[in-house]
């Protein structure tokens, strides 16, 4: 199923009082998970996928503290969102939370782990979408950012913030690079003569 970003979703997160920066990294998500989601090849809820995206930091029409997945979940449930979309917006925080680390930030205490493969693209995009966007890493295209993914969050404390977070944030990417991969693997490639190395994939 194909999905097209709404302009009456963008025009809902004004209304709500989301600044013009947050809707603009907003956008970008969304758009970066529905591509990435169109790469894996999977059976993916594609509507799902592009509002939990441009949802996500609806809460930061209140606040840009650690609060806001929570308050935007709280908000979109009034708004009538899905709850799989209110999940998402929920578990965003730290690319989803134990109870113990909920416990320790002082947020509700409860599981915030990522269930499904369409919340773990959404976040797998917002942490994409920080780095290119930020301009705080160099990078010469958005597919510099998923080559040097790893690299780049245990370099900067700022997006991979804990051991914890860090290595969730890796098996997200570890997980949908290799559902790239294998969808790459199931288009039929040119032949290659037998006297070329396949060199690095």
């Amino acid at each position: 199923m194909s999905y097209r970003i709404q302009d009456s979703d963008i025009q809902l997160l004004r209304k709500t009082g989301v600044s013009e920066d947050d809707i603009k990294h907003c956008i970008k998500v969304a758009e970066k998970a529905l591509e990435i989601a169109q790469r894996t090849g999977g059976n993916t809820d594609m509507e799902l996928i592009g509002r939990g995206a441009l949802f996500h930091d609806l809460g930061k029409a209140t606040t840009h503290e650690i609060e806001h997945g929570k308050i935007g979940a709280e908000m979109g449930k009034r708004l009538g969102l899905s709850q799989a979309i209110t999940d998402i917006m929920e578990k965003h925080i730290r690319g989803g939370l134990t109870e113990d680390e909920a416990r320790e930030l002082g947020l509700p205490v409860k599981d915030y782990t990522l269930k499904t493969l369409e919340e773990r693209i959404v976040i797998y995009a917002d942490r994409l979408v920080d780095i290119i966007m930020d301009g705080v890493v160099i990078i010469k295209s958005e597919l510099e950012a998923e080559e040097r993914f790893e690299d780049i969050l245990k370099d900067y404390p700022k997006y991979g913030k804990n051991e914890k977070t860090l290595n969730r944030y890796i098996g997200y990417h570890r997980e949908i690079q290799k559902l790239i991969s294998n969808k790459k693997g199931r288009v039929s490639p040119s032949p290659i003569p037998s006297h070329q190395g396949r060199g690095r994939y």
